[in-house]
This record gives C-alpha cells, sequence and structure tokens, in this order.
C-alpha cells in the first residue's frame, strides 16, 4: 500500500516534451483555461488517458465480464457531466482534453458569469469567495458534477455576495454577463 506521507505523482509528462507543436498547444490551453502550470495540464490528461484505457479494456472483455465495470465507468462520465445520459462506451473513447477542462470549477464561474476573466475565476475560487451547495470549495481543479452546477454560487460571507459590490456592478454590464443572461431566458 506504501506509506502515506509519501507523495506520488497524479500525472505522466509527455514523451516528448520539447516538440513546438506539443509546446505551443500547451501554452495555448494553460492560457485559455488558466492553469497554473502544466502539472495542472498533465494530470488532466493522465485523468483522460485512464478512462479512456479503462473503456478499451471493457472492449476487449465478454459482455458478462466487462458489464460492471462498463456500467460504473459510464455512471462516473455521466455525473461529471462529460457525457449525455444517452452515451455508450464507444463515446468515451471520443473524450478529448477540453471536455474534461470545461467541468472544472474555474471554467464554470466563468461562464456562469460569476468573474470577468479565467484569472480572477481563479482568484476567488482560492480565496474562498465561491461555494457549492453551501460548502465552500477553494480548488480551482475541483471536477463539479453535473447536478451540482446550478449550485455555484458567491460565498454568504463574502463582499461579493452583496450585488452593490463594484466587481458585481462591472460584471452587470460586461456582455459576457448580458450574453449568459440571454441563454438563460431562451426556452
Amino acid at each position: 500500500m506504501g506509506d502515506p506521507k509519501k507523495q506520488r505523482k497524479k500525472y505522466e509528462t509527455p514523451r516528448f516534451p520539447w516538440r513546438i507543436d506539443t509546446l505551443e498547444n500547451e501554452l495555448n490551453l494553460l492560457g485559455q483555461y488558466g492553469l497554473r502550470n502544466k502539472r495542472e495540464l498533465w494530470r488532466h490528461k493522465t485523468m483522460l488517458s485512464k478512462f479512456r484505457g479503462i473503456a478499451r479494456s471493457v472492449l476487449g472483455l465478454s459482455e458478462e465480464e466487462g458489464a460492471k465495470l462498463k456500467e460504473q465507468l459510464l455512471n462516473r462520465l455521466k455525473r461529471l457531466g462529460m457525457l449525455s445520459e444517452t452515451a455508450e462506451l464507444d463515446n468515451v473513447l471520443d473524450l478529448t482534453l477540453m471536455d474534461i477542462l470545461e467541468r472544472r470549477l474555474q471554467s464554470l464561474v466563468y461562464k456562469k458569469g460569476l468573474s470577468h476573466s479565467i484569472q480572477q475565476a481563479r482568484q476567488l475560487i482560492v480565496h474562498a469567495h465561491i461555494t457549492i451547495r453551501g460548502r465552500k470549495v477553494t480548488s480551482p481543479s475541483y471536477l463539479v458534477p453535473r447536478d451540482e452546477e446550478a449550485h455555484i454560487l458567491y460565498a454568504p460571507s463574502s463582499p461579493l455576495s452583496n450585488p452593490e459590490h463594484p466587481i458585481r456592478q462591472n460584471l452587470a454590464t460586461s456582455p459576457l454577463e448580458a450574453e449568459y443572461h440571454a441563454e438563460e431566458r431562451m426556452p
């Protein structure tokens, strides 16, 4: 089992880290999703690789042997919101890194219009201004389950919970906020 005090790496580094296309792609994703460093990106890539590896191994098993594993994998990915409710095992192989990055709390706070930028979303989360179902979450990389997505709000103890706060006033006039509320009103 190992020593509980010893930390283990939760990511695998790229096989060819100095290829120009790999570097450009990673830097683009770091900026687009507001990641702190490449380790965060590699951790999500490793997670995607593990999901896809489980799906490939289940496809190789007989129907009876792989039924339980298949159900567990599909339920987890559906609960996280990475797959639709009607998805099959083949859809797991079609998942991309962007599907995982879109489910991060940092990305969802920005998309909901609670911050001006993806970087500000990270700051609000780390400084405990964001709650999910009344529970403060201070990890920007938290993968938000589908049923908790609607419960992302400002913390009641945060000064940002006041609609008169200057940051909230600027958000109300930003084009992203107006676009978000327009999408909410559409049936």
